[in-house]
């Protein structure tokens, strides 16, 4: 996630936009627009190391030396300067808690023995003023201060509004990397207080030579899987999806068998039904299909109207994945919604004759 010793940046197409940010921004507060598939945490992350890095000579260009103190405990995750501020439940799976995570999970005599509530996916207010109390303390290496906030995506009203003070008038020498994958998504108040900086899906090239460093095979399919975001694409080889099995789907879905997602997370699943879906809808009206493999897409066929309630139907699903369903009944529904909107004027399971 940091530059390390050898100087190297956790991702090689990060090193144009960090030279561009680093030279172009000037406030307190940067607003990333990027999906954390393509880096954005990362690109955050190694902004953050380079306005604490202590090893950078004058005349030198600004950028984390890897091996200087504040380096090494960035990359020990111990640096008192830096706060990352995640979603509970992505502070669970890192590993990266704060201070009041740490006495939530203390034992208490209330505890009843009873599993606790589920981790929440949004940053709280209660969450946003320590963060604010944090960045109020005078910096411990005398340096700099910075709040890594990702993603503000997920910020409710009431944390967003208890942000806007801090954001507005910070101490001296604190600064703030907010990352979104739409800034429209957040309140004007806030865009309106960072400079916003734009993080490019990398070019196609440098994604497929990362991805076969990586041991990812079949590289060309699951990048376009991904569309275009290689840490998309590595995260789905991980999970054993192969170039055979995501070529494999349009049909499963057309003859509405579900079985070709057990195993998937559900937010997954649907998000794959919601990429069939748009190549079938551009297929319809004679576009060429942007995430599945143009063989795969063109033996089906489905009006743009008969797909229009199977859509409707996913995008209400994907709103709401982390609702307790009965996965595997949900997920053949959908795949029945789609063979039923594939069925078309052929009468059989979508496929042309």
């Amino acid at each position: 996630m940091v530059v390390g010793q050898d100087g190297k940046l956790p991702l090689p197409w990060l090193e144009t936009p960090l030279a561009a940010a680093l030279t172009q921004h000037q406030g307190h507060a940067l607003l990333v627009q990027g999906s954390a598939d393509i880096g954005a945490l990362e690109f955050a992350f190694v902004l953050a190391q380079s306005w604490l890095c202590e090893g950078r000579l004058p005349g030198q260009p600004m950028r984390p030396c890897g091996r200087c103190d504040s380096c090494h405990l960035l990359q020990a995750r111990a640096h008192p300067d830096l706060l990352l501020l995640l979603t509970e439940e992505a502070r669970q799976q890192s590993g990266w808690l704060l201070p009041l995570d740490k006495a939530a999970s203390a034992p208490s005599s209330s505890d009843d023995g009873k599993p606790g509530k589920k981790a929440s996916r949004q940053i709280r207010i209660d969450e946003v003023r320590w963060c604010n109390e944090w960045a109020a303390k005078t910096s411990s290496r005398g340096r700099a201060k910075v709040v890594v906030l990702h993603p503000a995506d997920v910020l409710n009203p009431q944390a967003a509004n208890a942000l806007l003070k801090t954001l507005e008038e910070p101490s001296a020498g604190v600064r703030f990397v907010l990352t979104a994958t739409d800034a429209e998504s957040l309140l004007p108040t806030v865009r309106s207080r960072c400079q916003l900086f734009r993080l490019a899906v990398p070019e196609e090239g440098a994604a497929l030579a990362w991805l076969d460093e990586h041991g990812v095979a079949d590289g060309v399919v699951l990048l376009a899987a991904a569309g275009g975001r290689p840490l998309l694409a590595q995260s789905y080889y991980a999970a054993g999806v192969t170039a055979a099995t995501w070529s494999g789907l349009p049909a499963a879905v057309a003859r509405g068998d579900a079985r070709a997602f057990s195993g998937w997370p559900l937010a997954r699943a649907i998000d794959a039904l919601l990429r069939l879906c748009h190549d079938l809808m551009r297929h319809a009206v004679g576009g060429a299909a942007q995430y599945f493999p143009h063989a795969v897409i063109t033996p089906l066929t489905a009006s743009a109207t008969d797909l229009a309630p199977w859509h409707r139907s996913l995008q209400r699903a994907s709103r709401h994945d982390g609702h307790a369903w009965n996965e595997g009944l949900l997920l053949e529904s959908l795949c029945a919604q789609g063979a039923l909107a594939m069925k078309g004027s052929t009468g059989a399971a979508g496929v042309r004759r």
